[in-house]
C-alpha cells in the first residue's frame, strides 16, 4: 500500500522508523527487534538508508522482511550521498522487486571524509534531484520526501528553506516527514508558513522518544534541535535514574502526540531507535485513541 492511500482516510496514524545494522554480525538482534515493532502492525514502518549508503545493502533485506512477514506498508529509504544514477537504478530494480512502492527520497548525511570534498562531479546533489528522476522514470512509486519544522542546518533562513521545500514538491514529493522536534508550537508555526507557500502535501510529524540523558546531546547535534524548558527539567529531574528516565521520556512524546492528534494531525512518525519496549509503550498509551 502507498503512504498516500494510509493517510487518506480520516483515521489517526502511528508508523514507526526503525534502522538496519551496520554490521552483518548484528544483523539477526536488529531483525528481531524490528520485526517485534512491526508485529505491532503500525500504519506503515520506515527504513533508513545510513550515512553514505553504508548500510544500504542491509535497508532493502529489513525492508522486505516488514512487509513479506507482517504485512506491514514499507518505506525504504534512499539518499543522495555517494549515489550514482547507476546505483540508484540498481537499487529500483530491487525495491521493485520486494514488491515496496514507497521510498523516502533524502540527500543523506555527508560523512566526515567528503564535507570538504569537491562535490560537483554528484549525480545528485540535492534530494530535488532524486526526487526528480524518481518520479519521472517510476511514477508509480510513492516518493516521500523530509522537513525541517526548525530550518535545515545548511539553509540561511526559514524563508530560503520554504522556497527549497517547494520545489522538492514540485519535482514530484508526495508527503513530507519532518526531522525531530521537541516543541508543537514550532510545527504548528511550520505548518501555516508552508501552507502559505503553496505547500500542500501531508505532513508527517516525526516524534523522538528521549529515553536516556546521552540521547539529548545527540538529538541537538543531529538535528539542532529546540529544546524547551518543561523537556529540560524532565531529563534535570529524571536523567541519573535510567528506568525513570525511559518512562518520562515515553510520556513526554506521548503527550507531544496527543496534542498533534488534537489538534488536527492525522499522522504521526515515531523514530523508535529499533526499541520494541518503547515502540510497544507509545502504541499502548494511544490505544484507545488509535482504537487498536
Amino acid at each position: 500500500m502507498k503512504i498516500t492511500d494510509v493517510l487518506k482516510s480520516d483515521k489517526l496514524t502511528l508508523s514507526f522508523e526503525v534502522f538496519p545494522p551496520k554490521t552483518e554480525s548484528s544483523f539477526e538482534s536488529v531483525r528481531l527487534a524490528v520485526e517485534e515493532i512491526a508485529k505491532l502492525r503500525p500504519s506503515f514502518m520506515s527504513v533508513t538508508y545510513g550515512a553514505g549508503g553504508g548500510t544500504s545493502k542491509y535497508t532493502l533485506e529489513i525492508s522486505k522482511n516488514i512487509k513479506a512477514l507482517h504485512g506491514v506498508p514499507t518505506l525504504a529509504h534512499l539518499t543522495c550521498v555517494s549515489s550514482t544514477r547507476a546505483t540508484v537504478k540498481e537499487k529500483i530494480l530491487e525495491i521493485r522487486k520486494a514488491g515496496i512502492e514507497n521510498i523516502m527520497a533524502l540527500r543523506g548525511d555527508i560523512p566526515a571524509n567528503l564535507l570538504n570534498a569537491d562535490r560537483s562531479g554528484w549525480d545528485y546533489k540535492h534530494a530535488t534531484d532524486l526526487i526528480f528522476e524518481l518520479k519521472s522514470e517510476n511514477p508509480d512509486f510513492c516518493i516521500g520526501g523530509a522537513c525541517y519544522p526548525e530550518i535545515h542546518p545548511e539553509s540561511q533562513n526559514q524563508k530560503e528553506d520554504i522556497k527549497y521545500l517547494k520545489e522538492k514538491v514540485d519535482a514530484g514529493c508526495e508527503f513530507l516527514t519532518t526531522q525531530m522536534f521537541f516543541d508543537n508550537n514550532l510545527l504548528y508555526n511550520f505548518l501555516y508558513k508552508i501552507r502559505e507557500a503553496g505547500v500542500t502535501v501531508p505532513i508527517i510529524p516525526g516524534i523522538m522518544p528521549i529515553t536516556n540523558a546521552n540521547q539529548v546531546s545527540r538529538a541537538i547535534q543531529l538535528s539542532g534541535s529546540f529544546m524547551p524548558q518543561r523537556f529540560k527539567s524532565l531529563v534535570d529531574k529524571f536523567g541519573s535514574d535510567p528506568d525513570a528516565m525511559k518512562q518520562a521520556g515515553i510520556a513526554y512524546a506521548t503527550d507531544q502526540i496527543i496534542d498533534l492528534y488534537a489538534n488536527g494531525i492525522n499522522g504521526v512518525h515515531v523514530y523508535s531507535m529499533n526499541k520494541p519496549d518503547v515502540a510497544a509503550k507509545i502504541q499502548a498509551n494511544l490505544s484507545d485513541i488509535l482504537g487498536k
